[in-house]
């Protein structure tokens, strides 16, 4: 058995700590229900608090209770073993609520050479800020203490030290460090004593810490943000960090970011316990939390965070920001990413309220940047106007996907159809696809409703295929059918019409007609076809009929020369005179040659006349030749 008044330790009896000095207490402090039974001289020599407490109490023994105390009993008892004069340890995990302990209990230098208070100083700014594991440690400790942590500046000077090591990743800024400093040798490799030893040096990727400080609560993670962001860290990066974080504690954000996932990275994760987080106060955080930004993944984070927000029922004032947010970015959103689903009591099967809130956002936005756009009088060439017909495209999908649903009224179809301007639409197709999807899947449509839904497509902003699916579709009503035939034959009329303008004001109409003179009769790709087609044939038609008639013309002249030769064969000077007239020359014949008949062949005729010379006279036949 120890002797009396030397202390070997403490030993619990049912919920109350008793010292094993063998002396009788003198003092019982109570923290949280549990009973220390103590001395007063080893307490008062180093705690400043108990010193008053017992000045101001007049009895030899009394009872003082600390209430709230920093880590409830399992941190008094350190703190007490500590004036007792026995060995505590400090460690990473327990430095935090140990400096608050110390404090509470104003274990200052006062009441001691090197108290408990400038030990655990001491240890902390030694030890924990050097080290990126213990700062993780020591952050994810210190939610019990939070408040008193954040009095004695614990939490930004952790926050602090992470985001410096954090910039220490040269792929964070873009310039080279020297992270071994001279234990680097100019061909890598880390040197040990002066002496190679081989090793190289790993590059660090800029996302190494994202699990690691995904263990800290909600509120120590927004903070640890907020301060890299004061360092200068790229958005992009913080980004990163955050979806990181957010897919981790809202798995349902698995579902949509499959193609997102990556390979865990850590350095101190193995020692670390996952933060326990409500995911109604992660997603109202972060909604704050997350840039400006835009980007393809980024803008499929945004809605899949909404989505969660919708199950959960966070408040009005996130939902409305988040659909914002998304709105701002719409043109680079994917069709399946927008298919949200209604989480409500509604009968339809997707949120389509929702879908139309977020075009209205986008709407504002691009009015806000047409707004201030110097080319924006041109709706066609404006910058806006890509975006704009992006969204239009991926609505008209929406729609198309959307419209099978047996339980969506019309008004909402129509709501989606005109919540986008007209220019929005180079061609209709895309909505005209849509309402005939809707029409086959709700037959029971009276011919008024598909009226109304009809109304808005822009007939002549239709192809050529979909005019002629339109006019044979018995889905649609019949007034709408014979527009469509009417526009149809309209947009064909003007197009031949504008063709064959041009070929008449053409300087050469056997040329060809340029291209871009149609692209400046006919806008839409469907009927330049048209045009196009009939403008070869009419070229060539052309072509034919004046070759022919250059034939005819020939072959005229060439059959009344040969009528007036078959007259006058008579006279002498006739043959010559044909021959003069048609090209032709005379060829001396044998005067006992036989008489020959003119012989027209190919494209230069050729005629013959030959008379026989009569040997007993003495005048001479000559036979000419045509050639």
């Amino acid at each position: 058995m120890a002797p009396a008044g030397k202390v070997t330790g403490f030993h619990k009896e049912g919920s109350d700590w008793f010292c094993n000095a063998g002396l009788p207490s003198d003092i019982t402090v109570v923290v949280d229900d549990i009973k220390f039974h103590l001395h007063k001289f080893p307490l008062v020599s180093k705690c400043g608090k108990i010193a008053r407490v017992c000045e101001e109490s007049s009895e030899k023994a009394f009872i003082a209770a600390f209430e709230e105390f920093p880590g409830g009993p399992d941190t008094f008892l350190i703190a007490v073993k500590f004036c007792y004069g026995l060995r505590v340890e400090l460690t990473p995990r327990n430095i935090v609520i140990v400096y608050c302990a110390a404090d509470y209990l104003q274990m200052t230098d006062e009441y001691g050479e090197d108290n408990l208070l400038s030990k655990s100083e001491n240890f902390f700014h030694k030890n924990v800020l050097h080290n990126w594991k213990d700062c993780i440690l020591a952050l994810q400790s210190s939610d019990p203490v939070i408040a008193r942590a954040e009095k004695l500046q614990i939490i930004s000077k952790c926050l602090s030290a992470l985001s410096m090591m954090v910039c220490t990743d040269p792929s964070l800024f873009g310039w080279p460090m020297m992270m071994y400093g001279s234990l680097q040798s100019p061909g890598g490799s880390i040197l040990w004593n002066g002496i190679n030893t081989g090793a190289r040096i790993q590059s660090i990727e800029s996302d190494w810490w994202f699990e690691d400080i995904s263990y800290l609560s909600v509120g120590l993670f927004e903070r640890l943000i907020n301060t890299m962001e004061t360092r200068g860290i790229r958005p992009e990066i913080l980004v990163g960090a955050i979806m990181y974080y957010a897919r981790k504690y809202l798995p349902g954000l698995g579902r949509w970011q499959s193609g997102q996932s990556r390979k865990t990275r850590t350095f101190a994760s193995f020692s670390l316990t996952p933060a326990v987080v409500d995911q109604k106060v992660l997603i109202e955080t972060f909604e704050k939390l997350i840039p400006e930004k835009k980007g393809k993944s980024f803008c499929r984070f945004l809605l899949g965070l909404l989505r969660v927000a919708l199950i959960l029922g966070v408040s009005q004032m996130c939902k409305d920001s988040l659909e914002r947010r998304v709105g701002m970015q719409l043109e680079v959103a994917t069709l399946d990413s927008l298919l949200i689903p209604a989480y409500s009591d509604s009968d339809t099967l997707y949120n389509v309220d929702c879908v139309e809130r977020i075009i209205h956002h986008f709407m504002a936005s691009e009015s806000r940047i047409t707004l201030f756009s110097p080319s924006s009088l041109d709706p066609e060439t404006s910058p806006s106007s890509e975006p704009l017909r992006k969204v239009a495209k991926l609505i008209d999908n929406y729609i198309a996907e959307v419209a099978s649903d047996i339980h969506l009224k019309p008004r909402k179809i129509r709501s989606l159809a005109e919540a986008l301007p007209e220019s929005s639409r180079p061609l209709h197709d895309g909505l005209y696809r849509a309402l005939d999807i809707y029409f086959k899947a709700h037959p029971w449509l009276s011919e008024k409703e598909k009226e109304e839904l009809c109304n808005t497509i822009d007939y002549q902003k239709l192809s050529i295929d979909a005019c002629a699916h339109a006019s044979q579709n018995a889905r649609l009503p019949l007034r709408v059918a014979l527009q469509v035939l009417f526009f149809e034959q309209m947009q064909l009329r003007t197009a031949l019409a504008g063709c064959l303008h041009a070929m008449d004001t053409e300087s050469a109409p056997a040329g060809p007609i340029p291209s871009d003179r149609f692209g400046q009769i006919v806008q839409r790709d469907g009927w330049r076809t048209v045009v196009q087609v009939n403008q070869v044939l009419k070229v060539d038609m052309d072509n034919m009929r004046s070759r022919v008639g250059e034939l005819e013309e020939e072959f005229s002249k060439i059959k009344q020369e040969m009528k007036r030769v078959t007259k006058s064969h008579s006279s002498l000077s006739s043959p010559r005179l044909v021959a003069r007239k048609i090209g032709c020359k005379l060829v001396p014949r044998s005067s006992y040659a036989q008489p020959e008949a003119v012989d027209i062949t190919g494209p230069t005729p050729r005629a013959s006349v030959e008379q026989a010379h009569r040997p007993h006279h003495s005048r001479h036949w000559k036979s000419f030749s045509l050639f």
